[in-house]
């Protein structure tokens, strides 16, 4: 059975109203997931500790990040896929594959906005974390003071 669909006209208030909210989409930077928070937040931490200690083996690093070695590694090599690290071969490293990993400039200058971005996440964190602690100790108050309209019991 065949169904013939027919053009309907918008109203031109509805239709500019919709171009306005094409346009402003087209605008907004898309809102990042949940993994790709974690795995931005991974990314700054590597660096970071990769800035101060460049000659730490993948190991160590996944132990200071809490991570899997599998997982570090991952990681690493989309940094260095980016372009953010490098690897680079290092005799004198205490590293026994005699390797270190190295912030790029552009890497130097991607993490200053990666640190940017986690500190506003973190302070958003903080923020909704800190009012849920002053509701919960209102509703602790609350619950704790004796009711006027109840008997007196000592």
């Amino acid at each position: 059975m065949l169904v013939h669909l027919r053009a309907v006209a918008c109203p031109k208030g509805i239709q500019a109203n919709m171009q306005t909210a094409r346009a402003q989409k087209k605008r907004l930077p898309p809102m990042p997931s949940r993994q790709a928070q974690l795995q931005e937040d991974t990314a700054y931490r590597v660096m970071r500790l990769l800035e101060h200690n460049p000659d730490l083996t993948q190991r160590e690093l996944a132990q200071h990040l809490g991570v899997s070695v599998g997982g570090l590694n991952y990681c690493l090599k989309a940094l260095m896929q980016k372009g953010w690290v490098k690897m680079q071969n290092f005799s004198q490293s205490k590293n026994k594959f005699g390797y270190v990993y190295l912030l790029t400039p552009t890497g130097m200058a991607e993490k200053a906005a990666l640190t940017g971005r986690f500190l506003h996440r973190k302070m958003a964190e903080y923020e909704a974390l800190r009012a849920e602690i002053e509701g919960l100790r209102a509703e602790t108050a609350e619950t704790a003071e004796p009711t006027a309209s109840g008997p007196n019991v000592r």
